[in-house]
């Protein structure tokens, strides 16, 4: 781990957890950023993947259960000037925070999101996420996964989605990498990491991926939003790795009226325009 973002903090994940993988990934790619700690927000929600912000020496938001996105925009548009990072778990984002992640990438609101995709909910002991195949079998659903699994990078691209890559927590060196080019992205910038649960999940495990995942060729063109939707469905054969899809587009915060201009802190409130705004909020019935 980068000993310039290091803590003391102590977590409670299994050796072996995939999360260790993208914690390095994180502060490598937070390392490559340049940015001092202060001018750099990561954002979580409720589950173990949720609790990787305590350990890295940034400035931290905890949500509630799903509530990371919503958290992260006003963050992003009270201080547009900071970098935003969430970094939660599949079932966070995509379970209880799924109606919040559809509308995030429809406003296009530049943060930049870290997704542990481990297809289980780990924290409340192997639940199938979202994203958990049918026919799965976990420690608590022993019958198997009767619905379909979440498409979280489908859904990004059906949206609109100008940032759309998929990494993986066994390389964190090539996963940090895709996390730097989505931080760097002017938009909303979605990055699903695979994640092995060695605990919970004994199908997805870190030799079930290695026979997987194949990295994009070089001469892939991340403009072809029909090729990348393929991609983004491949999974019984190979799962790609990489940036999917890029294209850039105006941001939430060029197109609020409010947003641009100095941070909200920053600016200054003339007292009568507060007192004015009382008054008339008196003068309002009921």
């Amino acid at each position: 781990m980068t000993g310039r973002y290091e803590t003391d903090f102590e977590n409670a994940w299994c050796p072996g957890c995939g999360n260790f993988g993208i914690l390095n990934a994180v502060t490598m790619a937070l390392e490559a950023t340049g940015r001092e700690k202060h001018e750099i927000v990561l954002v979580s929600g409720i589950g173990q993947a949720a609790k990787l912000p305590h350990s890295v020496d940034v400035n931290v938001f905890n949500g509630l259960h799903g509530r990371a996105l919503p958290a992260a925009a006003g963050i992003k548009m009270a201080n547009p000037g900071l970098t935003v990072i969430v970094t939660s778990g599949d079932g966070d984002i995509y379970g209880e925070g799924g109606n919040h992640f559809l509308h995030n990438i429809r406003r296009n609101v530049d943060i930049a999101l870290f997704v542990h995709d481990n297809q289980v909910y780990g924290l409340t002991k192997g639940q199938p996420s979202p994203t958990a195949s049918a026919g799965w079998t976990g420690s608590l659903q022993r019958s198997g996964v009767i619905s379909g699994p979440f498409p979280p990078l489908a859904v990004a691209l059906a949206l609109g989605c100008g940032f759309v890559a998929r990494g993986y927590a066994a390389d964190p060196a090539f996963t940090s990498d895709l996390m730097l080019q989505a931080i760097r992205f002017p938009g909303f910038a979605l990055v699903d990491i695979l994640q092995p649960c060695v605990t919970f999940n004994k199908k997805n495990t870190y030799q079930w991926y290695g026979k997987m995942v194949q990295k994009l060729p070089p001469d892939h063109d991340v403009t072809d939003r029909e090729k990348a939707m393929t991609l983004a469905l491949e999974w019984e054969e190979r799962i790609p790795l990489g940036v999917l899809y890029r294209r850039e587009k105006p941001t939430f915060e060029q197109l609020h009226p409010q947003v641009p201009g100095l941070p909200l802190g920053e600016r200054e409130t003339p007292e009568e325009a507060v007192r004015a705004l009382l008054l008339r909020r008196r003068a309002v019935p009921g």
